[in-house]
């Protein structure tokens, strides 16, 4: 494992997500801002580790800008911006909530506050429940409900959710402990005191990820997935990334075609369950015996 890499990534995910934190976002469109950060991304010698998340007021995860989407950001809107930055497949992954709007300050401010308090419990040897129950005390405390289907998650090369999850609830029975060997993603989500607290998936899906590689008889579907491979991996990727190669058209049908065999999978946008609004707030943090390096702060 190359620490040295998740560090890097984490300072150029620390830099961008700040700049977003202070840009003022009304008016401009999804696809202008999720341009703008991976193209900043790359500026600083980093890649997209996944396609930045814009996720819009009730929509808590998982939706990107789509080709010549045109979606624009309004006052009073609730927009979540979560950034992926990777240096040889090692990723730092954050986010950041930017309103403008009076009303949805406390429950910004919440969900960071949550995660404040999640680093400060984390540790080496502490058990992710013991995390999970820190997020949602944090956030019932300010008189919020955290979103109990959503949760952090282990970190490994070209791996952005590494099997091990990082609750925003307490939970009970068995729990895994962090360890000094492994790179966590902690990101609470909040929301108002009469939504659900349960994300469900939307009809939306325009991020995608390879789950194999066996080939079929149709050649240029075969050689798209080879570029996919060739250019991300197992990461994540928008339809919007491969025009510089082909038409849009075209694109849309071999991933339909891709997804039908499985070689491919999406990830539909999450919505919460009652239509209310949703704050996220997402650090990187590396566990020693004392504490934890935040690589994203």
């Amino acid at each position: 494992m190359s620490f040295d890499c998740y560090v890097r990534a984490g300072k150029i995910a620390s830099v961008v997500r700040e700049e977003q934190r202070r840009k003022y976002h009304v008016g401009r469109t999804l696809l202008e801002i999720c341009e703008s950060i991976e193209g900043r991304i790359n500026e600083m010698r980093g890649a997209a580790a996944f396609p930045v998340n814009v996720s819009l007021n009730d929509i808590a995860a998982h939706y990107t800008a789509e080709p010549n989407d045109d979606t624009i950001v309004k006052e009073g809107d609730v927009l979540k911006i979560d950034i992926g930055v990777q240096i040889d497949g090692y990723v730092a992954d954050t986010a950041v909530t930017v309103c403008y709007d009076a009303r949805y300050d406390t429950l910004v401010r919440s969900a960071e506050s949550a995660l404040a308090e999640a680093v400060r419990v984390a540790k080496a040897n502490v058990k992710a429940s013991d995390i999970g129950r820190a997020i949602e005390s944090a956030i019932t405390k300010s008189g919020f409900r955290p979103i109990q289907n959503l949760s952090g998650h282990s970190l490994q090369q070209y791996t952005v959710h590494a099997g091990k999850s990082i609750p925003n609830i307490r939970s009970l029975g068995s729990s895994f402990s962090l360890s000094s060997s492994e790179v966590y993603a902690i990101e609470p989500f909040a929301t108002l005191k009469d939504g659900l607290g349960i994300v469900y998936e939307g009809k939306t899906r325009n991020i995608f990820g390879i789950t194999s590689r066996k080939p079929s008889k149709e050649k240029k579907t075969d050689e798209f997935l080879d570029l996919l491979w060739s250019r991300f991996r197992t990461l994540p990727f928008a339809m919007r990334w491969i025009l510089d190669s082909y038409e849009e058209k075209e694109v849309r049908g071999m991933i339909e075609a891709l997804l039908r065999r499985r070689n491919i999978h999406a990830y539909p946008i999450l919505v919460e369950g009652h239509g209310k609004t949703v704050a996220q707030a997402e650090h990187t943090v590396i566990p020693h015996d004392s504490g934890v390096t935040v690589i994203t702060a």
